[in-house]
């Protein structure tokens, strides 16, 4: 997604960064092989792999996390250039940057595991050619419901519009996500441009406004095991991970399609640090580490022999791995003009007035 987004939701996620310290780097001094910056999603890497990187080449990483695309690209851009060696955007933030100029195209002579990624993963529309990009993890927006304290059918994002469900609801804290599902419950286009029917969007908007509690990205599994929220719109292994502590939480596969997502590994245009983060890069797509990244964040993988050696704990799993068929049904975010984007972020900004 090139988007446009208020300048207020960009500077209180910039605070938040740095009063959270998730937007700064390690001040530790490099390796013997130098060092690496990565600027990933939150609670997406485990700490161990990183440990098991910095081990096998002298190489310190330091790591910084965000919420959402949208603030990633606005600390980078924010950033003195070179700040950030590899980011981890979504398929539509890789087209975003790619059209700015921010990335640097990857040396395949130095990733040999790219041999590992799925076909159907590669030559994606974002980045054809995988010039600039290779995949990492990704899923869906699927609904989760505790079934022990719904006793509504939910079968569809339309029925996360129920006033039965009113104050019980975890929803994702991305505009684009909760808006685009919006569009899908009433019949519409997950990357919906016409006035008239966002207009649509934005009254059906409001009568999910009562039902949310939490507005969650980072960890929206949480509210559900705790019990603050009894159902939600979340990222498909945050339904796993929920599931694993509560076990009458339920994943759903909506039935007008769900949102999707696949993150990549990218490097910045001005990275200081190529080879180092050529070596991450391929690192990472080993199937045996990729495999313990799955292990702690179990989410769609884009490493056919990484989920070869999860076993069926993983493959039969749901949550974990979404099935063909909701896939084939769901949608990507696209890339959307600054006038229609203005809309958005209006209805983005009423909904959580």
């Amino acid at each position: 997604m090139k988007r446009k987004i208020l300048a207020g939701l960009i500077s209180l996620s910039l605070l938040a960064l740095a009063v959270t310290g998730c937007g700064g780097k390690s001040s530790e001094k490099a390796g013997d092989n130098g060092e690496l910056n990565l600027f990933v999603w939150t609670e997406y890497l485990p700490d161990s792999v990183v440990s098991k990187f910095e081990k096998e080449t002298g190489i310190k990483v330091n790591v910084s996390t965000y919420s959402s695309n949208e603030d990633m690209l606005a600390k980078v851009k924010s950033e003195t250039a070179g700040a950030y060696d590899v980011l981890n955007p979504s398929d539509y933030m890789v087209a975003q940057l790619i059209a700015q100029d921010m990335l640097k195209p990857l040396d395949f002579d130095q990733l040999p595991n790219f041999s590992h990624i799925g076909e159907s993963y590669k030559n994606p529309s974002y980045d054809p050619g995988n010039v600039y990009s290779v995949p990492y993890m990704g899923g869906a927006g699927a609904i989760a419901v505790n079934t022990d304290k719904v006793d509504i059918e939910i079968t569809s994002y339309a029925d996360l519009f129920n006033p039965a469900l009113e104050g019980k609801l975890v929803v994702l804290d991305d505009f684009r996500a909760v808006i685009g599902m919006t569009a899908k419950a009433i019949g519409y286009d997950l990357n919906e441009t016409d006035p008239a029917r966002l207009a649509e969007v934005s009254d059906k908007l409001m009568e999910l406004k009562k039902n949310v509690v939490l507005y969650d990205s980072d960890s929206p599994k949480s509210a559900l095991i705790s019990g603050d929220c009894d159902a939600g719109m979340i990222w498909s292994a945050e339904v796993a991970m929920a599931m694993e502590e509560v076990p009458s939480i339920e994943v759903i596969y909506p039935e007008e399609g769900p949102y999707l997502f696949l993150d990549n590994w990218v490097v910045t245009k001005e990275s200081p640090n190529y080879d180092n983060a050529m070596k991450w890069i391929n690192f990472v797509m080993d199937p045996d580490n990729m495999a313990m990244i799955l292990e702690e964040f179990p989410y769609l993988c884009a490493n056919t022999d990484a989920i070869a050696k999860m076993g069926d704990s993983y493959s039969g799993n749901l949550a974990k791995n979404p099935p063909a068929d909701a896939i084939a049904s769901g949608s990507y975010v696209q890339n959307l003009d600054s006038d229609v984007l203005d809309i958005y972020s209006e209805m983005w900004t009423k909904l959580k007035e």
